[in-house]
């Protein structure tokens, strides 16, 4: 078979692959819309999306500013996550690294603890009674908190050649935070610890029909901004030097790498939470469906495998029979955790 043949071949299956997950996506967010605890007719549900439904208010309010921000919300983050852990895992060669590896989710966190466990000391009233205001405040320190760690891993790459003490360097950032956040804790009030303790869970739902255009437009082009560096991370794969030797800039490209990968954290965090295990499983789940660590087919297969994993886990959250939803981290920890035991399990028989 020549390599026109073999370019074809590659082509023909990688169109089928993404035609199939597409469908499987607009399902998904259809099962979505249409799934929750309050029941909407089919034929209403659509009369409201396609043609705007004005005689039925309250089914209205329902779909447009509550489960489809929220289907959405669950399609961006899962993308996201998945790219980050992806990125991760190349740029370590660890199968075990995640979105969470250099500290950023972290840094989050820490960001949310000083703004939710001291406000009510400083102010004198729990930030939960702010409202709105209260949760853009709690995304506004969550992002902070992450940028903050994620500029610190920015300067240590590029002082910092080795990639093992990177990181490292981000796990020790993880730890520093976490010890601060249980400081915090320690002292807080109770109410204050609870509203943190439900934030930490995870949650599609905190993103506003108004707010989501702005977060699926930033995090799109974030994840655009990926897909030309996949030549780089299939180099990344044979090693520094032999990336190097075929005029890779490794310092660069590592950089561009870590920001991208941060940025999608960060933000991912900052509306939802920290997200347990999907950026860290669903990699192997593209690797062992597809059979392919080629990250021209790879990443954009790891796009759509983030965003319906995601949707299935907010889909299970929501099932009728619960009252309101159960964390996200609850279900993604039901997935995600096997997978986890099985990568182990696989590198130590390989060894």
């Amino acid at each position: 078979m020549n390599s026109e043949a073999i370019t074809r071949t590659w082509r023909d299956r990688f169109g089928w692959n993404i035609l199939w997950l597409s469908v499987l996506l607009l399902v998904l967010v259809l099962v979505n819309l249409f799934t929750g605890s309050v029941k909407i007719p089919i034929r209403e549900a659509a009369d409201i999306l396609f043609f705007n439904g004005e005689d039925h208010t309250i089914w209205k309010n329902i779909l447009l500013k509550s489960r489809m921000p929220q289907a959405f919300t669950a399609l961006i983050a899962g993308a996201a996550l998945a790219v980050s852990g992806l990125q991760m895992q190349t740029l370590f060669r660890n199968p075990l690294a995640g979105p969470s590896v250099l500290g950023i989710s972290s840094g989050a966190s820490l960001g949310v603890a000083l703004v939710v466990l001291l406000f009510k000391g400083i102010s004198g009233y729990s930030l939960s009674d702010t409202g709105f205001f209260g949760n853009i405040g709690i995304a506004a320190a969550a992002f902070g908190g992450a940028m903050g760690i994620l500029s610190i891993i920015m300067i240590a790459s590029r002082v910092v050649t080795s990639n093992t003490v990177l990181l490292i360097i981000g796990i020790m950032m993880g730890y520093a935070g976490s010890s601060l956040v249980g400081i915090l804790k320690f002292y807080s009030d109770q109410a204050d610890l609870k509203n943190y303790v439900i934030w930490g869970l995870g949650s599609f739902s905190n993103v506003t029909s108004g707010e989501l255009p702005y977060l699926v437009l930033v995090m799109l082009a974030i994840i655009i901004i990926s897909l030309f560096f996949t030549k780089q991370m299939n180099l990344y794969l044979l090693g520094e030097r032999y990336a190097q030797n075929l005029g890779v800039n490794i310092r660069g490209v590592r950089t561009i790498l870590i920001l991208l990968s941060g940025l999608l954290v960060a933000i991912t965090t900052a509306y939802t939470g920290p997200i347990a295990f999907l950026g860290l499983a669903v990699p192997h789940i593209g690797r062992n469906i597809f059979v392919t660590s080629d990250h021209r087919m790879l990443l954009p297969y790891v796009i759509f495998l983030g965003a319906i994993i995601a949707l299935l886990c907010n889909l299970a959250a929501r099932l009728p029979g619960f009252e309101g939803a159960i964390p996200i981290n609850t279900i993604t920890s039901i997935i995600g955790a096997p997978i986890v035991i099985w990568v182990i399990i696989k590198q130590r028989s390989s060894l």
